[in-house]
């Protein structure tokens, strides 16, 4: 785990950059220091080699440093496709193109860099449309860092409540120097809680809600059934924008995204992280009339997008190998990693069960999550109330004594990819029953049984 290595390093770079690191994020206990990644694999600055499943927060569907996309990144580079900065590109007119083709609930898109320069781009876009400013945001659904929607992810019952519906929560920032607290234009509720929608929506002049669709910033939270198209109906009904942020969803559950799996079509959608394989890139798209917008010949209407880095040739050329990857070998991809995260799965599972814990597994194709408590989560108030978070922190660092990666962060979500193998699986599978013995001797196990 932590050695002298990674202390030193730290150390250093802690005379230059707060904390150490350019991500908060990133400060985990223990200290590891990586220096290399290939395919399921770390290596830290020992040689310690780890089988990966944080996988940077989730972009590395295909795998670290997959080669087809390093190297469509590093082709447009040779070709002389630099920052332009002016004019329209080819690259990004192709990557457009091959997007909207294979991502049905999409006509039109916008590049941008990360996720957060997305979702904030997507509640002005929505605020310019319909000449309001409201904003529903869901409580445990992460949009990015800006003030208006960094709140209200994983706070306490003693700064949200108790569970209410229908009704909104207070707002509680991810930290200090926002002002979301003081806000009169955002709206927290509940996820799969459609009544609070309607209660807020009668109350106040609704511009976006905003969402993911799968909660997968506390671990694995599941839409109930029918719950994404009621949110549909309501932004029919009362005349708001439903945005829908896929930065983690969008190509790992399919190309053609998570809210066409679920049968629905979002006003706008927002993607990263897996849209270029770990490349920065990110991408707004949507209906053509409201994209539109960003262009409006009526300035009064036109929402400001600039930015030097949008569209950025060696990103797009990633993500247009992605996207082509994705589509060539669709059936081969998403198969495999069902297969690879079903094993996992239903591993963890039986390991619970044998060994009495009161645990469970809630996944969705390649993503998942283990929680200790006795049936998955509908929200982020049973996550609260019924997890056992310092076990769950114990087990993370027990996996990663024994050579599995995963964030030693409670309930964040673990993601397979295609560079796994059976064996991994199974080596990883063997791990966590050895951490399980470390952290419940039997004699404190519950004998609740978890169900997936």
């Amino acid at each position: 785990m932590s050695s002298s290595k990674t202390a030193d390093l730290l150390a250093h770079n802690q005379q230059f950059i707060p904390g150490g690191v350019s991500s908060i994020n990133r400060i985990i206990t223990p200290a590891i220091a990586f220096e290399r990644a290939e395919g399921a694999y770390l290596w830290d600055l020992d040689g310690n080699r780890y089988v990966d499943y944080h996988a940077g927060f989730a972009p590395f569907l295909l795998g670290h440093n997959f080669k087809p996309v390093n190297q469509a990144a590093a082709e447009a580079l040779e070709r002389g496709e630099s920052l332009f900065g002016a004019g329209p590109s080819a690259l990004e007119g192709k990557f457009a193109e091959l997007f909207c083709r294979h991502v049905p609930t999409v006509e039109k898109v916008t590049l941008l860099n990360t996720g957060s320069e997305a979702t904030s781009l997507a509640i002005r876009l929505s605020r310019a449309v319909t000449g309001r400013s409201h904003v529903i945001v869901v409580q445990g659904s992460y949009n990015g860092n800006h003030d208006e929607v960094a709140c209200n992810v994983f706070n306490s019952l003693e700064e949200i409540g108790l569970r209410v519906s229908p009704g909104e929560y207070p707002l509680r920032s991810l930290g200090a120097g926002s002002t979301i607290e003081h806000s009169r234009l955002i709206h927290s509720i509940n996820f799969n809680d459609l009544d609070s929608v309607r209660y807020v929506c009668r109350r106040y002049p609704i511009a976006a809600l905003i969402t993911e669709p799968i909660l997968q910033n506390i671990g694995v939270v599941l839409p109930k059934p029918g719950y994404l198209a009621g949110l549909r109906a309501l932004a029919d009904e009362f005349g708001f924008l439903l945005i829908v942020d896929e930065v983690k969803t969008g190509f790992r559950h399919a190309l053609q995204s998570y809210a066409h799996l679920a049968g629905i079509t979002p006003d706008l959608q927002v993607f990263g992280k897996a849209v270029a394989n770990g490349f920065p890139m990110a991408v707004v798209g949507g209906r053509a009339k409201y994209m539109d917008y960003i262009c409006h010949p009526e300035p009064k209407y036109r929402p400001f997008v600039a930015g030097t880095y949008n569209g950025h040739p060696m990103a797009v050329a990633a993500a247009m190998r992605t996207v082509e990857y994705l589509a060539e070998n669709e059936r081969a991809v998403y198969g495999q990693l069902e297969i690879l995260s079903g094993r996992l799965a239903q591993g963890i599972t039986d390991i619970f069960r044998r060994r009495g814990i009161n645990g469970c597994v809630s996944r969705q194709g390649s993503a998942l999550s283990f929680y200790l408590m006795s049936r998955p989560p509908n929200d982020l108030h049973d996550i609260i109330e019924q997890h056992d978070f310092e076990r769950d922190v114990e087990l993370r660092r027990e996996l990663i004594r024994r050579g599995v990666f995963v964030v030693p962060i409670a309930t964040k979500q673990w993601s397979v990819s295609t560079a796994h193998s059976v064996a991994d699986i199974d080596f990883t599978l063997q791990q966590f029953e050895d951490a399980v013995a470390a952290v419940f001797p039997q004699r404190f196990a519950s004998r609740a049984v978890g169900s997936v």
